[in-house]
């Protein structure tokens, strides 16, 4: 069965966690838009188009982690992720799926990653890494 993931039931997810199981693939990406096809993705991402359907639902989410108060996006790398893992014939024929902003939601880079690769053991955000000079200096 194919489902098709969207804001409008996103939303109806009142907490982060039941948004990030809503959106979570296992492993699964759109293997056609990787190896030698990767290509038509970045070119894509590229666009005037994909830049303010990206402007418009980080808009929308004003600047929340999968669109939740409880999660604010705070000088992280910032990424809209597709709810639908994209296909090569998505990208060429501009499929709903790819610019629609019912189908795109904003996240963070950590989230992203977890979504596509990761499980229900996603990386606590609550936890707050008090930073210190020098350290990300490899030989201090």
């Amino acid at each position: 069965m194919n489902m098709i993931r969207s804001y409008d039931e996103l939303v109806q997810l009142t907490t982060f966690d039941e948004r990030f199981a809503y959106l979570k693939l296992d492993g699964l990406v759109g293997e056609e838009t990787f190896g030698f096809d990767r290509w038509l993705n970045q070119v894509f991402y590229k666009t005037p188009e994909w830049r303010k359907a990206r402007r418009d639902v980080i808009i929308r989410d004003c600047g929340y982690d999968l669109g939740c108060e409880t999660h604010p996006i705070n000088g992280q790398m910032l990424i809209v992720h597709h709810m639908n893992p994209i296909k090569i014939e998505d990208i060429k024929e501009r499929s709903d799926l790819l610019l629609n902003p019912r189908y795109l939601i904003t996240t963070i880079d950590t989230t992203h990653k977890a979504i596509h690769y990761g499980d229900s053991s996603y990386p606590d955000r609550t936890k707050i890494i008090e930073r210190l000079p020098n350290d990300t200096c490899p030989w201090r």
